[in-house]
């Protein structure tokens, strides 16, 4: 499965939650009292109530939600690995 395909997934309009959930993981990534396995919870929640605030509440909604916040980790991820990091930092 190729990006493209991915991201035929996720409803245009919600780009925009994508991108705001890769900030606020680069900010909580970079926040010291905040522990690494917590981030991937707040990115999703804070997907979650930014995809019910655009669209309005819907199972769909959810799942669009669950998806944006899926995808920013899964692309920073794919990022970090790709650019050769330590993955422990």
């Amino acid at each position: 499965m190729d990006w493209n395909t991915i991201f035929g997934f996720i409803d245009t309009k919600l780009l925009i939650v994508v991108a705001a959930c890769w900030v606020i993981g680069f900010v909580l990534k970079r926040t010291p009292k905040i522990p690494n396995w917590i981030i991937v919870y707040i990115v999703t929640v804070s997907a979650l109530l930014m995809a019910t605030g655009l669209l309005g509440w819907s199972v769909e909604t959810l799942i669009q939600g669950l998806l944006c916040g899926a995808f920013a980790v899964y692309g920073h991820q794919v990022v970090k690995q790709a650019s050769g990091r330590d993955p422990n930092e």
